[in-house]
């Protein structure tokens, strides 16, 4: 039995790049939430942090989804 080792790397080290950036993207919608609380208790508005927000966990869907569709095909 031989393992490929350097295959393994790589799969490790794209996995590891892909977990955290879905973990920060889904940070930044959190922030991007919380900014909008902020700002509408201080009456301002806070379409940008709502739409920003709404976009990262959009992204972090279409992710999720996608790696569903590599594992199911």
């Amino acid at each position: 039995m031989k393992i490929d080792w350097s295959a393994l790397g790589s799969v490790f080290g794209v996995s590891l790049v892909v977990t955290v950036g879905l973990v920060a993207l889904f940070t930044l919608g959190i922030m991007g939430l919380s900014r909008r609380e902020t700002a509408s208790t201080r009456g301002e508005s806070a379409i940008t942090a709502t739409v920003g927000a709404y976009a990262c966990f959009a992204l972090c869907a279409a992710a999720v989804g996608y790696g569903i569709s590599l594992i199911v095909a």
